[in-house]
């Protein structure tokens, strides 16, 4: 009987250390989870109301010419920024407009993805003979209201200026604008410029350098001057005279002998803006094109998207180059700029994981961000012209789940919405809310810096309802793009003589 207890009790004992061992896993598990970290968020819904229109002179000022007529020599040059969605067409609804806005931005993503798995190049064809030391800086408005989710920059052409508004892109190279006599052009806010009246205008000739710095130039045999021709992911394409040009920007500072393309044949989605400021990498983008005179650098700041829409609010920013960029590196977090020699375009930086609700997002690694220079995959996009971030299948899935999982450890502040809206697969229900709870959510990037994004940059209205969404969105692309929503409140430093990347909070 003795004998029998004992080896009853033998036999017991790995059971009874597996229950002690289990006790403390099991505690923890019971363990309320970790303290999220919380912004607040104003849950101030979409309007139904149509949105008031508006045009350049309201956005920058009554007499625009007069903002360029001083012939200085300034250190700096500004350009004053504006969203798109501030030229509104007729009865246009805010819900309406950011549909079309993600339908627009959905194409744009999809072509930057294709042309980087396939290695293209800036995007300028060829074209046949056709038929018929300081700085500067320029205002930058939102394009808010024509459904599109760029910013337009206010820059002078010719001599006397034109003013024109024109695309902030920083993943194009040429520079453009409609020109006259217009054979296709589309309706633009403020007058089309005509070289014919200006005294600073010249062709480009078909031998010049400047003509062969087109992925292949075209020629007027005729004329025997070059011609460029340009076709973006939207479908829409321009053509027409290579040229050089003044370009004239905030208190009187004039760049001359811009190569610029005239566009005669114009056509797709540029609607209100007169062309495109190709910020780029490339031969002729405006930032190499300047960089003997005004160094290597510059930045710029996005205003909110919706400010053109608020009466009482700041309507522009700026775009600056020169001396007023350097300024701004003393408060910026930087990450190295990375080149990807088979798209030379566009500004990689090395993000290397994200917080949300002051937990890293577990899953996602350097490794899963990175760009493969040998193959041109991967690697993550700095673009001023894609409103929504695309991260990488894999990355976004894992940065949605920590986000969904922090929103329901608010105890029902944050209300699931079924569905999604266009591309956002992941939305809340805050309707009759004045002010939410929304968890913190963080860019990290090589060397250390951490970059908190606020609220309104991550979870955005999208109905008259109350419906905000998660404004990032996956992509079966290697390629990742941080995109404007994102970038908005910060000013973003291209600084080309460290080759480097920068990113300063709450300075528009």
């Amino acid at each position: 009987m003795l004998m029998r207890s004992a080896m009853a009790m033998a036999s017991a004992l790995p059971l009874l250390l597996l229950v002690l061992l289990l006790i403390p896993f099991a505690a923890a598990l019971s363990k309320p989870p970790a303290q999220y970290q919380y912004h607040t968020l104003r849950a101030t819904p979409l309007s139904h109301e149509p949105i008031a229109q508006v045009d350049a002179e309201s956005i920058f000022g009554a007499d625009l010419a007069a903002l360029f007529d001083d012939a200085g020599n300034s250190s700096t040059v500004r350009l004053q920024l504006a969203h798109r969605e501030a030229f509104s067409p007729p009865n246009a609804t805010a819900p309406q407009i950011l549909a079309h806005r993600l339908a627009r931005d959905a194409a744009r993503a999809w072509a930057i993805s294709t042309a980087a798995a396939a290695g293209a190049t800036n995007g300028t064809r060829a074209l046949t003979r056709r038929r018929g030391g300081g700085g500067f800086a320029a205002p930058v408005v939102s394009g808010l209201s024509q459904g599109s989710g760029e910013y337009f920059a206010q820059v002078g052409v010719g001599t006397p200026p034109t003013p024109a508004l024109l695309v902030l892109d920083t993943g194009s190279d040429v520079v453009w604008l409609q020109c006259a006599p217009c054979r296709h052009c589309y309706a633009q806010s403020g007058k089309v410029f005509d070289p014919r009246g200006s005294r600073s205008y010249a062709a480009v000739p078909c031998a010049a350098p400047l003509c062969r710095r087109l992925d292949s130039g075209g020629c007027n045999r005729r004329r025997g001057s070059c011609l460029y021709q340009v076709a973006y992911g939207d479908g829409s394409v321009t053509a027409g005279d290579l040229a050089t040009e003044t370009l004239s920007f905030a208190r009187g500072a004039r760049v001359p002998r811009v190569a610029i393309g005239c566009g005669h044949d114009n056509e797709g989605l540029f609607v209100a803006a007169a062309g495109l400021l190709g910020l780029g990498r490339g031969r002729l983008s405006l930032p190499t094109q300047v960089a003997r005179r005004y160094g290597h650098s510059f930045s710029y700041c996005l205003i909110d998207r919706t400010s053109s829409l608020k009466p009482s609010s700041t309507r522009s920013s700026t775009l600056t180059f020169g001396a007023a960029t350097a300024t701004a590196t003393a408060r910026a977090s930087f990450t190295p700029m990375v080149r990807n020699p088979r798209m030379s375009t566009f500004y990689y930086v090395r993000v290397v994981g994200f917080s949300v609700g002051g937990a890293r997002v577990r899953g996602v690694s350097e490794r899963d961000l990175r760009l493969d220079p040998a193959t041109g995959r991967g690697g993550v996009i700095l673009d001023s012209g894609t409103s929504v971030t695309r991260l990488a299948r894999p990355v976004y899935k894992a940065l949605r789940e920590a986000f969904r999982a922090a929103a329901a450890a608010t105890g029902g502040g944050l209300r699931p919405s079924p569905g999604g809206f266009s591309l956002f697969d992941t939305c809340y229900d805050l309707g009759g809310r004045r002010v939410v709870k929304v968890p913190t959510l963080s860019v990290h990037l090589a060397g250390g810096a951490a970059v908190a994004l606020p609220p309104e940059n991550y979870l955005i209205p999208v109905d008259t309802r109350g419906t905000f969404c998660f404004a990032l969105a996956g992509t079966d692309g290697a390629v990742s793009i941080l995109g404007n929503i994102q970038q908005q409140g910060f000013r973003v430093v291209f600084d080309g003589d460290a080759q480097r990347v920068g990113l300063v909070p709450k300075s528009c």
